[in-house]
């Protein structure tokens, strides 16, 4: 069951963190206000979906990598406090503060100077999920390496 559970997660997980990434650059990009107010308001509600998929993802892995800590899955295991303690300490604060400052209207130099700090944090958890996918398919036997 694990082995089943932790690619599940762990792909909502990165797919989730792309899609607050892509439709936060879209909409400050391309959107009007409003649209601005509705992504940085839906935001906090998708950790409903997030915060149990990296939980998941991160305890299968735990369990599936059974003490190990050479090769690939030492790689992915020394990657996962950087993952973590960004999400906790800059992309929730920043996101919940971000939905506050929208839901107020307040798109002042704080807002943006906190949206560029969410955005340069999201792009570094989605590089190190990528990384860590990129690791368990090499794992798997799905992914080869490419010969030097």
């Amino acid at each position: 069951m694990t082995k089943i559970i932790h690619p599940i997660a762990g792909v909502i997980a990165i797919v989730t963190i792309a899609t607050f990434w892509l439709s936060t650059a879209m909409s400050e990009l391309f959107g009007s206000e409003a649209a601005v107010i509705a992504v940085k308001t839906a935001i906090p509600w998708g950790f409903l979906l997030l915060v149990p998929a990296l939980a998941a993802a991160g305890g299968s892995g735990f369990a599936l990598a059974q003490g190990r800590w050479a090769g690939l899955v030492g790689a992915k295991i020394k990657r996962m406090p950087f993952i973590a303690a960004n999400g906790i300490l800059i992309l929730i604060p920043a996101a919940l503060f971000l939905a506050s400052k929208a839901r107020a209207a307040e798109f002042d130099t704080t807002f943006y100077a906190v949206q560029a700090l969410e955005l340069v944090a999201g792009a570094a958890n989605i590089t190190l999920l990528g990384l860590n996918m990129r690791d368990g398919l090499r794992m798997k036997g799905r992914l080869r390496r490419r010969s030097a």
